[in-house]
């Protein structure tokens, strides 16, 4: 079975601010809290968390959208890697940022703590 959800956050920025600094190495990690070798290319392998996690850029709109696969060191090698998308939508106060993680394996609802 296979686990998705999505969370929603507004940030008081432009979207392309938001779509820089998450695909920016120090900007990623002073938004996530942890350190990351990530770039704004497409086919980029990420390392996050010192290695806890590993992705991919698969689809990148400047100030719109970030498509990534990821997988954690908590999956088993049977587990596909899971997707990541990230819609960014401007605002009255800012930009929403909209995060839909799918294709997680059965223990995966644990990482929407983690986003939120």
């Amino acid at each position: 079975m296979s686990v998705e959800f999505e969370v929603s956050v507004l940030f008081p920025t432009s979207p392309q601010v938001v779509y820089d600094t998450w695909l920016d190495f120090d900007g990623h990690a002073a938004m996530t809290g942890f350190s990351a070798s990530i770039k704004g290319e497409i086919g980029n392998e990420s390392v996050v968390g010192e290695g806890y996690i590993t992705g991919m850029n698969l689809e990148l709109i400047p100030g719109k959208l970030i498509r990534q696969f990821w997988h954690t060191q908590e999956f088993d090698d049977s587990n596909a890697d899971s997707e990541l998308t990230i819609t960014l939508e401007s605002e009255e106060a800012g930009t929403r940022l909209t995060l839909r993680h799918t294709n997680l394996p059965d223990h995966g609802m644990q990482y929407k703590d983690g986003w939120v």
